[in-house]
């Protein structure tokens, strides 16, 4: 960037006369620039925003949580939902609006999570509805939900690190300290810079289970107890062995949701009750009334969202005779009442993004749980070991309790009693301090003896914890222990359905288009007819506009396909059915305007491709001929272009459709002619191939026709016909030139 320089005339400019300083421009490289703002944007959006850690947070997740935890809304009544959401201000500066979002989102009423930390009341929208919205803050009330108790237990007991909040004022959580491994209960998405993340939720027992089962054996194996994906709007999951353990072992993948519905036959309708996580009734409904309007679908009468307090309903009316398990089967194929989940398990692990397996995550977060455990026995066996202390100073002075009296009472100066005790009875201070402090009224034999056997006690329990500490297997023991209690506690009944993929009706999607014969005419400026052969019977001669004419031929079907190739190395893709029947006496429809054709892009030939299983001869006019697989030209979707279609070293000369090996003819300018069989071609892979040399064409001469031999003029066979490629071939003599030129080739479908 050049530096910027003064006005012209000495006049200063807007920006140099700021505060009478010039300003100046920098000059700074573009990656100094990303390191130093772009850089430290992504990775704060990363790391403190959109990607969930191991406890399967993400901080305003968390935030919110342990301010309501801090209000005492794990066992105290509801409050409003405007007050947690001021009282999170203080932990969150992003604004109420989007505390508020966080706060539906894990609520129980919005049904997103199968274990919702959110007990509220009110209306809080729904997950599977994109207009049923929520109410404001200040109508609905929440509290934790019981569950929660799992997530902050010991969460006092130096458990998690704790931080600075924004602005220093208070402390909160990095993490909390989750007893099961909430990660893979709860679905979490989250987009950041360059990564996103997609977790599904899993049943809150069958991960516990497998996390149990997991301690006992890493070589576990994960589908025999965590058997599937589990969502909270129900569904049928599809089940797909190979899919699930790629998901399982990668952390990437999909599967597949599809809705449940039952027939009514009093009414003659379908009741949809359940649909895939991943839709909305509303996009169901669209999609459905596009298909109807498009004429797709015919079966339906009517179509109604009967949602109510009791759940979710879709009513389907049915018209007479229709079969209502094969409508399923379409709308399953045509609708998002059938729709993929895709997965992408990417966590924060010290603060690291990295893409898990579910084993993976469940032996993080097993680890992680370890060092919680851990912190905890250590904290618990500190207060111990400082209790124990204090009570053995309390013994020794209990063996002379008359003589802690009158050293008490023979000291004149308060600040002399706790020195006096330790010189006394040889404790130290901290001792001394707590035997000061103690109520006259204790200075009793019971009081003396349940003391002294508290001090056992204390003893005994300080062992087992150093044990405990000592001991990988107790440690991994007390993390089962818990999962068993998780499991004991909240029950929690799986919601999506498994079926296997074996066991559904595949839907075969009908064409119902009418298939009859036609015949098909292409001018050479881009004019398409297709006729029927009774109206061509009946038809007189063909209508052109000027300096204009026929093309190309082809006898076909309705429901043929043809592929046009273009003299801009392209091919477009045009169903016959989407051409209305014309006659000679029209002109047709012109193609380049329908096609969305570039500027000066023509039409140079049109093939039939049926069912995609034949081959294609593509002739260059430098003589080089490419033999293609009519597949290369085969697409799963439904595009009408595809570009790269052969090579632009060279232009066309021909497009010879292969049904079976021939001999063709080909001629030059030069007036040369050869004959070759095409067995002596072979295939070649790649669309924008250069293909091999056939006829050696000489310079500023080029290929200009080529045919079946059949169809060709040559009477000389054996003067022309040649072995090995490629070859010149031979000057044609009179009597093979034939009363009239050869025509360039008009395939056959």
């Amino acid at each position: 960037m050049a530096r910027k320089k003064p006005a012209a005339g000495g006049k200063k400019t807007n920006t140099e006369n700021v505060m009478g300083l010039r300003s100046q421009v920098l000059d700074q490289p573009i990656t100094e620039t990303l390191e130093s703002n772009y850089m430290p944007y992504a990775m704060s959006v990363i790391v403190s925003r959109a990607i969930p850690e191991i406890d399967g947070f993400k901080p305003s997740h968390r935030k919110l949580l342990y301010t309501m935890y801090k209000m005492g809304l794990l066992s105290g009544a509801r409050t409003k939902s405007a007050n947690i959401v001021g009282q999170t201000m203080r932990l969150n500066p992003h604004g109420d609006a989007a505390i508020y979002e966080t706060m539906v989102r894990l609520s129980k009423g919005y049904e997103a999570l199968l274990t919702p930390f959110v007990d509220s009341k009110g209306s809080f929208g729904k997950v599977y509805s994109r207009d049923m919205a929520y109410a404001a803050s200040r109508y609905t009330e929440a509290k934790l939900s019981s569950i929660c108790a799992e997530l902050f237990r010991d969460i006092g007991s130096d458990t998690v690190d704790f931080i600075d909040n924004y602005d220093g004022t208070m402390l909160e959580p990095t993490l909390l300290p989750t007893t099961f491994p909430n990660i893979l209960v709860s679905a979490n998405t989250g987009i950041a810079v360059g990564m996103a993340s997609q977790i599904c939720g899993f049943n809150l027992a069958e991960v516990c289970e497998t996390a149990i089962a997991r301690l006992s054996d890493p070589e576990h194996d994960l589908l025999s107890t965590l058997i599937a994906p589990d969502f909270p709007t129900g569904g049928e999951l599809i089940y797909d062995r190979v899919e699930l353990e790629t998901i399982y072992r990668t952390g990437r993948g999909s599967f597949k949701l599809r809705a449940r519905w039952r027939y009514v036959k009093e009414g003659n309708l379908i009741e949809i009750y359940e649909i895939p996580y991943s839709t909305t009734v509303e996009a169901i409904m669209d999609k459905v009334s596009e298909l109807i309007k498009a004429g797709k679908i015919r079966e339906i009468a009517d179509m109604r969202d009967e949602t109510d307090l009791g759940g979710l309903k879709l009513a389907v009316d049915l018209k007479r005779g229709t079969d209502p398990e094969k409508l399923m089967q379409k709308l399953f194929h045509l609708t998002p009442l059938q729709d993929s989940f895709s997965c992408n398990f990417n966590i924060l692990i010290a603060g690291t993004p990295r893409v898990c397996g579910v084993g993976e995550i469940l032996d993080e977060w097993t680890s992680w749980r370890l060092e919680c455990i851990r912190r905890r026995t250590y904290h618990d066996l500190t207060e111990k070991k400082e209790k124990l202390h204090l009570l053995l100073g309390l013994k020794k002075i209990l063996l002379d309790i008359d003589r802690a009296i009158a050293i008490i009472r023979g000291t004149e100066q308060e600040s002399e009693v706790v020195p006096n005790l330790m010189i006394g009875f040889g404790i130290d201070q901290t001792q001394a301090e707590y035997v000061a402090e103690i109520k006259l009224r204790n200075i009793n034999r019971e009081h003396i003896l349940k003391r002294l056997e508290e001090t056992e006690k204390l003893e005994r329990e300080i062992a087992d914890l150093e044990d405990l500490l000592a001991s990988r297997r107790r440690l991994r023991g007390v993390i089962r222990t818990e999962l068993q209690q998780v499991v004991k506690k909240y029950p929690s009944p799986r919601r999506t359905a498994i079926v296997y993929a074996d066991q559904i009706a595949q839907f075969a999607q009908e064409d119902e288009t009418e298939d009859y014969p036609v015949h098909v005419f292409l001018s050479r400026e881009g004019y398409i007819k297709k006729i029927t052969p009774q109206s061509l019977r009946m038809s007189g001669e063909q209508k052109y506009k000027e300096n204009d004419g026929l093309l190309q031929e082809l006898e076909l079907r309705n429901r043929d396909e043809l592929l046009l190739f273009t003299n801009q190395q392209q091919v477009y893709k045009l169903r016959l059915r989407e051409l209305e029947d014309g006659k000679a006496s029209l002109l047709g429809t012109y193609l380049p305007a329908q096609l969305d054709m570039a500027e000066g892009e023509n039409i140079f030939a049109m093939v039939c491709p049926g069912d995609y299983t034949g081959q294609i001869l593509l002739f260059f006019e430098n003589g080089k001929c490419a033999r293609l697989e009519l597949s290369a030209y085969a697409t799963k979707t439904n595009r009408r272009r595809l570009t790269g279609a052969y090579s632009d070293k060279s232009p066309l000369a021909a497009v010879v459709p292969l049904g079976e090996e021939m001999e063709l003819a080909l001629t030059s300018t030069d007036g040369r002619a050869l004959i070759f069989h095409t067995a002596l071609l072979a295939p070649k892979a790649s669309r924008t191939t250069q293909g091999v040399a056939v006829m050696s064409v000489k310079p500023r001469q080029r290929l200009q026709r080529v045919c079946p031999l059949s169809e060709s003029p040559i009477r000389n066979l054996a003067r022309y016909r040649v072995r090995s490629l490629p070859a010149a071939g031979a000057l044609l003599r009179e009597e093979d030139r034939g009363e009239k030129q050869l025509s360039i080739l008009e395939p056959e479908g």
